[in-house]
């Protein structure tokens, strides 16, 4: 029989508070040290070690998945990555930096044994049940294909990689369907100011000429309130927050059905478990966003 849908916010709250612990393999030290083994450093490293699940692919997969980088900045680093490691080397090495930096991190909970396996499990059931739903959802099925790892943490990781991916493509689908393309969709979160705009835009590969153009358009569109000429200085109109709100909404239903099998009690343990967990990760300084040039 088929399991009634769920609130989307209790997914989105359970999604939520486990992410640090897929997020953290972008800023954690353990992964610089085994790209640059590689050859691989900084936004090299950043965009082979998320696409290798593809395979050895060029940029253009990469640009149509990942959104809102600037193309030329992903050609700077793929195919060229390839001559220097093979994906399934790269594979290996972003999972043997999760499994340093987990350790690292869950070795100062109390009980991380018992906790990290029941998050796992959860988690688990919610990625395996993402993969039921593999249309129009590129990224996250190339990382579905990816094998199972057996450690309970990498489970975890893994799990939340995969949940982390399948909200992630959904989220680009919502955003196109609502005609934002990627540089929009970087100014219109800075406008929110959850982000400052100059780590959205350089991270990316941005210049400023780009941005003002963005915000331009943005503004005809009557989506960002008028400034005197400071790109920097955006706030977002009426119209923009009910863009931004329906982005968010279309995001979330289209993450819902993974968390569906878990039920709302479900979603409420995971959550639950991975709180201390992802704290951990936070401690450890596993998400400083100022240890590496990009972020997922």
């Amino acid at each position: 029989m088929a399991r009634s849908p769920l609130d989307p916010a209790v997914a989105r709250a359970a999604w939520r508070r486990a992410e640090p612990i897929h997020a953290m393999i972008y800023f954690a030290p353990e992964a610089r040290r085994r790209y640059g083994a590689l050859g691989l450093d900084g936004l090299t490293g950043y965009f082979a070690s998320r696409s290798a699940a593809f395979g050895p692919v060029p940029a253009e997969p990469v640009i149509a998945t990942f959104f809102n980088f600037k193309p030329a900045l992903v050609r700077t680093a793929l195919p060229a990555a390839w001559e220097r490691a093979d994906p399934a080397s790269v594979l290996r090495a972003r999972l043997d930096a999760a499994d340093a930096a987990l350790r690292r991190a869950f070795s100062a909970v109390e009980d991380a044994a018992v906790t990290v396996a029941e998050a796992a499990g959860l988690a688990r059931r919610a990625a395996e049940a993402a993969c039921e739903h593999l249309p129009g959802r590129s990224l996250f099925a190339a990382h579905a294909a990816l094998p199972w790892p057996d450690e309970p943490h990498l489970v975890l990781w893994h799990a939340q990689t995969l949940l982390r991916e399948f909200r992630g493509d959904g989220h680009v689908n919502a955003l196109l369907v609502a005609g934002v393309n990627g540089l929009d969709s970087l100014v219109l979160h800075a406008a929110t100011g959850d982000v400052p705009v100059r780590f959205l835009r350089r991270s990316r590969g941005w210049t400023g000429d780009e941005w003002a153009e963005a915000v331009d358009g943005l503004r005809s569109r009557g989506l960002l309130a008028a400034a005197d000429g400071d790109t920097d200085a955006l706030a977002l109109t009426d119209a923009g927050r009910e863009l931004r709100q329906s982005v968010e909404d279309r995001t979330d239903a289209l993450a819902e059905p993974a968390y569906r099998v878990l039920g709302e009690d479900g979603c409420a343990r995971l959550a639950e478990a991975a709180r201390p967990l992802s704290r951990a990760v936070v401690d450890a300084g596993l998400l400083d966003l100022k240890a590496t040039p990009t972020t997922g």
